[in-house]
């Protein structure tokens, strides 16, 4: 097992990497305090581990809380669901939510946590590659609206993040190349090496080999662990984690939460963000069509958006995303591969190229 630290003082915390770390109840059992707890898990999940998860707590476990799989979980109703269940219940501040799944599982338990009787504790136990990459870490938490991706939510942290990386063994190869489009951002991002390292070991990445898996995970969580640190509530370089995102947000929120994984979307949005890059003169053209080919070809990801979404909706959705100031769309882009940036002054035309680019993404 490994450790990474997250950083922030009187409410830092520990992420625990490694395999078979749901057989230990020392990790979990620290952190869940004098008070009954929840867990938070859903129908694909709890077949799988929520068995094991429960026998560790023995007494205090309270309630288990299962929810239908799938973003368009993600929503207010189901944060009323969680309430009702705490409140029939009569669960009080000393309570603790455990968030058992991926990403959507994660973000709405730490939200009800954040707002639940003015916050209770909570902690993260992601089953997905993504979540154990990203979402589980940093203290985003929160629900979509129609209108558009995350608009909903809060700044609050785990007490800790326990990433069991055997169990990504269970996943389907779709969700692991989901995952594997937010640990391709961290390289793209600030760490070229880490980015080649990736290209040259994908198969063995693809595969959820045990040494290649850990070592993606605990580098990725070491990367966000160091942003979160500088940039708790993202006013700054915290930001840049953000790579692929703006666009990927617009291509979720077009389409229907849970047609693309919110990895695809990120897959997409980091090639056009790199096209974006290459057509504002900052990204040579080699590296614009690498990452596309390491994306596409090395991790059999998507890379062209879908068609039918028109400039319009692109630059209606991309204006309302929580990351855009003052009227202006904030992208994340690239000076080279390994040097990601914040620019909110991207001529019109030029992006408008890239949004019509189709096909031709990074070519």
């Amino acid at each position: 097992m490994q450790t990474v630290n997250v950083d922030l003082g009187d409410r830092s915390y520990p992420i625990f990497i490694g395999a078979k770390l749901f057989e230990d109840p020392s990790l979990l059992l620290p952190f869940i305090g004098k008070g009954r707890v929840v867990i938070v898990t859903n129908e694909i999940v709890a077949p799988l581990y929520l068995d094991r998860v429960q026998d560790q707590l023995g007494k205090q476990f309270g309630s288990v809380i299962i929810l239908p799989d799938g973003e368009e979980t993600k929503s207010l109703d189901t944060i009323a669901h969680i309430y009702d269940h705490l409140l029939e219940g009569k669960y009080d501040r000393k309570t603790t939510l455990v968030a058992l799944g991926g990403g959507v599982v994660g973000d709405i338990t730490g939200f009800a946590a954040a707002t639940y009787q003015r916050g209770i504790n909570f902690l993260q136990i992601p089953t997905t590659l993504l979540a154990q990459v990203d979402s589980s870490v940093g203290g985003k938490t929160g629900v979509n609206h129609a209108l558009g991706k995350n608009m909903i939510g809060a700044f609050y942290q785990p007490q800790c993040v326990i990433a069991d990386t055997e169990v990504l063994q269970s996943l389907p190869e779709r969700e692991i190349k989901a995952g594997l489009a937010e640990v391709l951002k961290y390289g793209l991002i600030n760490n070229e090496e880490f980015f080649d390292w990736l290209a040259a070991n994908s198969e063995s990445i693809l595969n959820l080999e045990g040494e290649s898996i850990s070592n993606a995970v605990k580098i990725c969580c070491m990367a966000k662990a160091e942003l979160v640190a500088q940039d708790e509530k993202e006013v700054g370089v915290r930001a840049l984690l953000n790579l692929g995102h703006t666009f990927g947000h617009a291509i979720e929120t077009a389409t229907g939460y849970g047609t693309w994984l919110h990895g695809e979307t990120v897959a997409m949005g980091m090639v056009m963000a790199a096209d974006l890059s290459r057509r504002l003169g900052w990204l040579d053209s080699q590296a614009a069509a690498r990452i596309r080919e390491v994306i596409e070809k090395n991790f059999g990801m998507p890379v062209e958006p879908p068609a039918d979404i028109t400039i319009e909706q692109y630059l209606d959705l991309m204006s309302s995303d929580k990351k855009a100031e003052l009227g202006k769309i904030r992208f994340i882009l690239l000076k080279a591969i390994g040097e990601a940036v914040i620019e909110g002054d991207v001529e019109s035309e030029i992006l408008k190229s890239t949004l019509t680019a189709g096909s031709q993404l990074c070519l």
